[in-house]
């Protein structure tokens, strides 16, 4: 059962997120914010080319005046990773990895499209093959199998609880974990193999066989599925149903109100396709949160 109702939840705390935020606090809504400004690709960049900010500012920086701002115009933020979403009785429910669940009216994606790799040998030459970047999409075809997963947050735990459903073993090769203590004893209480070391190379022919760690084992796996950082906008998005775009299925579909195919859901910046640029995220972030605060206000004043 939710703990808390909220008229806008937004996924992401990158240039869209918080401009979604800040344009959805002044319509006087309930906003929470989801995820950490040190996440977004503008964290580490130099700012040279956005219009109406003196001299050149880092992106850490922009993005520390904008939590504040956020912050000031009532909205909550929180560093807490999603695990699931589902629709029930036309609220969005939220699982967090602390095991929280909330409840929002309309729910703005706003997280970037990249997903980390590891670099090493034979990653790319086996992706598709036994190595995957999503365990939500691919559990299935490891019915009975033994399979690994790699990473040190709330995707990479929360992926090899979910493959224990599917797989006749599950090991977790990170060397630090970066969870909450609510997931890390979900973790312990398991019969998920953590392995304190990190992965240096995979092996296979013609799909994955092994696994070489670093501290010095070869690890004998059929899969393995890499899950860094926290889930992904298009892992969230299609557990509930949001539509991507038709050509390259690596985008959210979106109209000129940064509105999906799902009432209520809205998505902006990077997740929603190129150009990547930090005047496009914002103007889209601003567009969401407008168009979210709306709709909520309506559904707040016709449903109570």
């Amino acid at each position: 059962m939710a703990e808390q109702l909220y008229d806008v939840v937004i996924i992401g705390a990158g240039p869209a997120g918080l401009q979604a935020a800040i344009h959805a606090t002044r319509k006087k809504t309930r906003v929470l914010v989801l995820g950490r400004a040190e996440n977004s690709a503008l964290y580490g960049a130099h700012i040279e080319n956005y219009a109406f900010v003196g001299g050149i500012h880092t992106g850490a920086e922009l993005l520390h005046i904008g939590v504040e701002q956020a912050k000031n115009f009532g909205a909550e933020i929180s560093c807490e990773d999603v695990l699931k979403i589902s629709n029930i009785n036309e609220q969005f429910h939220l699982k967090l990895e602390n095991g929280r669940e909330i409840a929002t009216r309309t729910l703005i994606f706003c997280m970037g499209v990249s997903k980390k790799k590891l670099g090493v040998p034979g990653e790319k030459e086996l992706l598709g093959r036994g190595v995957s970047y999503c365990v939500d999409c691919d559990a299935n075809f490891y019915r009975g199998a033994v399979v690994t997963v790699t990473g040190d947050r709330s995707a990479a735990v929360d992926g090899a609880l979910t493959l224990l459903d599917y797989a006749s073993k599950v090991y977790l090769v990170t060397d630090t974990l970066n969870v909450s203590k609510e997931l890390l004893a979900r973790l312990k209480a398991s019969t998920v193999e953590w392995i304190a070391s990190t992965v240096k190379q995979v092996n296979g022919e013609r799909v994955v066989q092994s696994l070489v760690l670093t501290n010095g084992e070869t690890l004998e796996t059929e899969g393995l599925f890499i899950e860094l950082g926290s889930k992904g906008a298009l892992e969230l998005a299609t557990q509930i149903g949001v539509q991507l775009d038709s050509e390259s299925c690596k985008y959210i579909e979106v109209n000129r109100k940064q509105e999906t195919n799902i009432p209520g859901i809205y998505a902006a910046g990077d997740i929603v396709g190129p150009p990547y640029q930090m005047a496009k995220a914002v103007g889209e972030g601003c567009v969401a949160g407008m168009e979210a605060a709306t709709y909520a206000r309506k559904l707040r004043e016709t449903m109570g």
